[in-house]
């Protein structure tokens, strides 16, 4: 059940408890004063749940609805005294409710704002004795038989006159514990930090006012012009202050404002972590430049957190700011696997809360996979750009020097009239050159990749090398052919590793195994060399193929130890 309906169920009953029991007393039509009860009577239902509604993590919205309850029944069960119900009912049910009304405006609503938590333990005792107090008060108030309208003959002794007693010494229990509670409530509001002293401060004014009002009731009788006025003070200045500290100073994350110039209200609120992560989400899917992709997230985090800056950091230092980052972080939450961390400035409006922690904290899980995307994205664009300098490099210092080394004996034959053995001698350089271009090309893309697929291709590149090699594929392999993407990573990779095993390992024999099953194309090279330490090795060119492999959704795994030799596995996930 959402947040909204179980809020909305006590808050409807509340209401329409205030106002069937306000008309049933006076009948219709009813005098102004009624209509005055019912409106200030049904802000508090609404007030509850708006809080309850929207800040469901917060438990005040609750007591504010539980508050409204004991209001509402009370309402009710005068209501129907008037109208000459049993007693009985009115006893055991409704009438009872005030005290839960009284306790709870006097008491826990000052106590537990504005979170519904008690400021320290040291309040723990004062709770205990309020909730005591007002149990006792209702039960009295059951027992004895107290109604507006029917009053019973009042106990001479046995258990009506302990009833009596104990409601009237929890009644008087009750004040007191509002005077300590009001104490304790101004000495808050003198120490609360500057954002929030506008809210203490309204509540603190609510509360004297619903506090005198009742003074004012109880001195008045219960009657008389006075008595009006108290009791519209004690029912209404308490809930009109929070809704002024909602309006005015955002009273835990609400916001009031108009919309639209037909004067809409709008009730706003900071967005919950399921929407945040949802429309972050949405944000990252329509943004694929990765260091964008931190910006916005950066961006959700400022926003979500309502803080001055937001900052978005990788392990190697790069940084990603929203806002102005005017001071120290206020709230660090690192990103799983040492990827990064998530940090943010001061809120605009008051404190990080342990809320605001969980918030950060479940944005570390999407900050991860944007962190990795980056990294990843970065690592290819450097290998594409080494690649590319490699061909440049190779070009300059092998092949066009061989053309130019043509041309010119080209220009020297055609001056001096070059006999056979020069004429030969530049067909010779010509042919050399022409195989540096295939063997070049061969290591941009080979023909024969292109042409036989994988396993021929594999098989083509080791049958050049100086030492024995072995190729063996699983069945049926020879004749499959994949993604260019993918044969060209796994060709590469084989022909990283057959390298390496020639030049660093000084292998005398190397084993390949190319294979499909599972779903997965997988390339296996053992040698015999003397091995090494993965852990201090740098082995880039692996390291740049294990990235062109991560970004298919594949990997790449070493295993070796000195003297033992290398065994490389990598795979790549492919249909069918």
């Amino acid at each position: 059940m959402s947040s909204r309906l179980t809020a909305a169920v006590p808050a409807l009953i509340a209401a329409g408890c205030v106002v069937a029991g306000a008309l049933l007393e006076s009948g219709l039509p009813a005098p102004a004063t009624q209509w005055s009860y019912i409106a200030i009577g049904v802000t508090l239902p609404a007030l509850g749940w708006l809080l309850a509604s929207r800040r469901p993590d917060v438990r005040f919205g609750r007591l504010l609805l539980i508050s409204a309850l004991g209001l509402g029944l009370g309402t009710l069960g005068v209501g129907l005294s008037a109208r000459g119900a049993q007693p009985e009912l009115l006893m055991s049910v409704l009438i009872p409710g005030y005290a839960v009304f009284y306790g709870t405006i006097w008491i826990f609503i000052p106590l537990l704002f504005p979170d519904g938590r008690l400021p320290s333990r040291r309040w723990r005792p004062v709770a205990w004795i309020s909730g005591v107090a007002i149990a006792a008060h209702g039960i009295g108030l059951a027992l004895v038989g107290y109604t507006p309208y029917s009053m019973q003959p009042l106990p001479r002794s046995g258990a009506g006159l302990i009833a009596l007693l104990v409601a009237g010494a929890a009644q008087f229990i009750t004040w007191i514990m509002a005077g300590v509670v009001f104490c304790g409530l101004v000495a808050r509001w003198r120490r609360s930090a500057q954002a929030e002293r506008g809210q203490y401060a309204w509540v603190v004014g609510g509360a004297a006012v619903s506090l005198a009002g009742g003074v004012l009731l109880v001195a008045s009788g219960f009657g008389g012009v006075a008595g009006v006025v108290g009791l519209m003070a004690m029912l209404g200045a308490l809930p009109a202050a929070i809704g002024v500290a909602i309006v005015r100073h955002r009273l835990l994350d609400l916001r009031v404002g108009i919309r639209g110039s037909r004067l809409h209200l709008v009730f706003d609120l900071r967005p919950t972590v399921d929407e945040v992560l949802s429309d972050l989400g949405t944000a990252l899917d329509d943004t694929p430049e990765p260091v964008e992709q931190l910006g916005r997230l950066a961006a959700a985090v400022r926003a979500g957190l309502e803080t001055r800056w937001a900052a978005v950091t990788l392990a190697d230092g790069t940084r990603v700011v929203a806002g102005r980052e005017d001071g120290p972080a206020a709230l660090t939450v690192p990103v799983r696997g040492g990827l990064g961390r998530i940090e943010c400035g001061p809120r605009t409006a008051g404190r990080l809360t342990r809320e605001d922690r969980r918030l950060l904290e479940a944005l570390a899980v999407p900050a991860g996979l944007a962190i990795q995307s980056a990294g990843l994205v970065t690592r290819l664009v450097n290998a594409q750009e080494a690649e590319r300098r490699r061909i440049e490099r190779n070009i300059h210092d092998g092949v066009q020097q061989q053309l130019v080394a043509l041309i010119a004996g080209l220009e020297l034959a055609r001056a001096t009239g070059g006999g056979p053995d020069m004429l030969a001698h530049l067909r010779e350089q010509a042919r050399q050159t022409l195989d540096d271009l295939r063997e070049l090309a061969a290591g941009i893309h080979p023909a024969v990749l292109s042409q036989g697929g994988l396993v021929e291709a594999v098989e083509e590149r080791c049958s050049r090398l100086p030492v024995h090699t072995t190729v063996t594929s699983g069945p049926g392999l020879r004749s499959r052919r994949f993604a260019d993407q993918i044969e060209g990573a796994m060709y590469f990779t084989v022909s990283e590793a057959v390298a390496n095993a020639l030049k660093h390992a000084a292998a005398t024999t190397i084993g390949v195994r190319l294979s499909h099953e599972n779903g997965r194309l997988r390339a296996t090279v053992t040698d015999d060399g003397k091995g090494f330490d993965p852990h201090a090795a740098a082995h880039r060119g692996l390291a740049t193929l294990a990235d062109r492999l991560d970004a298919l959704g594949g990997g790449l795994d070493l295993d070796s130890e000195p003297g033992k030799g290398t065994r490389m596995n990598a795979w790549v996930p492919v249909d069918g």
